[in-house]
C-alpha cells in the first residue's frame, strides 16, 4: 500500500473554485503533530477550512480518524491516517496585506548563529547576551524572535520561543525546533518541571544562607504593568529559592537564585523586598541598587543553568558563560568563579535518614499486607476451611 505523505493532499482533479476539490483526501498525521488536537491539526495544515466547518464533518460522521468517526476535540497520534471531506467553496474575501519579516543580513545571521551553545533536532540553547529583548514591543525592534529564521539549520523550519528572559538578564534560552517539541517544552515550563539556575550578584549579605522567599506578586499601579511588586492582598503565590554561594564581606554576595515560580521580575522584586537588591537593578533596587568602584552599572542577574526533560529521551542540561561586566565584577570582588556552580537538590548523595528508614519500613509492610490479601482471596473456601482447622 502506497505511503500517503505527511501533510501533503494529492493531486486533485481540476477544480470549479479556487481551494475546492472534488475527492475525499487522505492524510497521515506527521511525528510533529503527534498529540495535539484534531482541531489544531486542521489550523496547522488546513487553515482555510474553519472550525465551523470541522465541526460540521465530524456530527456528519464525514471526519475519520483511521476509519472510525472523530471530534474536534480528539487528539491524533503519529501516522494516524485523517479522512477529509471534499472542500468547499469559500466566500470571496478581500485578501490580508501578509506582513513579512525583514530578512536578516549576514552579520546577523552570524551573531545569532554564535549566540549558540547547544542543538539537537529538537532545541536550541543559546547564550542571550544583556541588552537584547527577548521579543518585540514598543520602540524595541532588535530581538531574540526577530534573529529566529537565522537557527533554522538543516530543518528548514523557524524555531518558536517557549519561555523568556528580560531584556537586561543574560543566559540559557531554550528554543524548541518543532511543533512538537515547542508544545512538550511549553508544558515542561508551564507545570514547572523544568529547573532554571540564575546566578545575582546583590547588595549586603542576607542572614540567612538557604532560604525561600514567598511574597505575592502583582502588576504596581500606575506603572501600566511595566513594574511589579509585593501585593499580600492581590498578588499571585510567588516562590524562590536563593542561596548564597560566596560573600564580600557585608558589602555584596553572590547568590544562585531558583525560581519555582514564573512571575514577571519575580527574582529581581524578591531580591529587593528582602533588603537585598541585585546589583544594576535601578527598578526596583533604586540607587541603592548601584555599587561604587569598578563595579559595573548593568544588571547582574545571568542565566546560569536550564535543564529540562528532552521529548525524545534524555535530558537538555546546559550552562551558559557569563558576559564580561558579570565576570570582572565577581574577580573584582574577590570571588572565586569555580564555586558557582551547586548541585541541585536531587544530584547530592546523601545517606537515608531516619525518617527515610521509617518511610521505608513502612512502605515495605505494606506490600507484605497487600500480598497477604491477595493470598486469602486466592484459596478457594474448602481450602479457607481447612486451614482454619488447623
Amino acid at each position: 500500500m502506497a505511503k500517503v505523505p505527511a501533510a501533503k493532499a494529492p493531486v486533485a482533479k481540476p477544480s470549479p473554485a479556487k481551494g475546492v476539490s472534488l475527492d475525499v483526501r487522505q492524510f497521515r498525521v506527521g511525528a510533529d503533530d503527534d498529540g495535539i488536537r484534531l482541531d489544531r491539526w486542521f489550523q496547522r495544515h488546513l487553515p482555510d477550512i474553519g472550525f465551523n466547518t470541522v465541526s460540521r464533518w465530524a456530527r456528519t460522521g464525514q471526519l475519520r480518524v483511521d476509519g472510525a468517526r472523530a471530534a474536534p476535540g480528539d487528539r491524533v497520534a503519529a501516522g494516524q491516517s485523517i479522512r477529509v471531506p471534499p472542500a468547499e467553496p469559500k466566500a470571496a474575501e478581500a485578501a490580508k496585506p501578509r506582513r513579512e519579516r525583514p530578512g536578516l543580513s549576514d552579520d546577523q545571521t552570524a551573531f545569532a548563529q554564535g549566540m549558540v551553545i547547544h542543538r539537537d533536532a529538537q532545541a536550541i540553547v543559546i547564550n542571550k547576551p544583556p541588552g537584547l529583548a527577548t521579543q518585540g514591543g514598543t520602540k524595541t525592534d532588535e530581538h531574540v524572535d526577530g534573529l529566529l529564521d537565522a537557527l533554522e539549520f538543516e530543518l528548514e523550519q523557524r524555531p518558536k520561543l517557549v519561555h523568556r528572559l528580560d531584556k537586561d538578564t543574560s543566559g540559557a534560552l531554550l528554543v524548541a525546533r518543532t511543533a512538537r517539541s515547542a508544545a512538550y517544552f511549553a508544558k515542561a515550563f508551564s507545570s514547572r518541571t523544568a529547573r532554571k539556575v540564575y546566578w545575582a550578584i546583590v547588595i549586603g549579605v542576607p542572614s540567612i544562607n538557604d532560604g525561600m522567599i514567598e511574597l505575592p506578586i502583582a502588576k504596581q499601579p500606575g506603572t501600566g504593568g511595566e513594574k511589579m511588586h509585593v501585593d499580600e492582598e492581590e498578588g499571585l503565590p510567588s516562590r524562590t529559592r536563593y542561596r548564597v554561594i560566596e560573600r564580600a564581606g557585608n558589602r555584596a554576595a553572590w547568590v544562585e537564585l531558583q525560581p519555582h515560580t514564573g512571575r514577571t521580575h519575580q527574582l529581581r522584586v524578591h531580591m529587593a523586598a528582602i533588603g537585598h537588591p541585585i546589583v544594576g537593578d535601578g527598578k526596583y533596587g533604586g540607587k541603592d541598587a548601584f555599587l561604587s568602584g569598578t563595579i559595573s552599572r548593568k544588571m547582574h542577574l545571568h542565566a546560569r543553568r536550564i535543564r529540562v526533560d528532552h521529548p525524545d529521551g534524555g535530558r537538555v542540561d546546559v550552562r551558559a558563560d557569563l558576559p564580561e561586566h558579570f565576570a570582572a565584577s565577581l574577580i573584582s570582588l574577590g570571588f572565586e568563579l569555580s564555586a558557582g556552580d551547586l548541585p541541585l537538590d536531587e544530584e547530592v548523595e546523601r545517606k537515608p535518614t531516619r525518617e527515610d528508614e521509617k518511610k521505608i519500613a513502612r512502605a515495605h509492610a505494606k506490600q507484605v499486607r497487600k500480598g497477604r490479601r491477595g493470598e486469602r482471596r486466592s484459596r478457594g473456601p474448602g481450602e479457607e476451611r481447612d486451614f482454619r482447622k488447623r
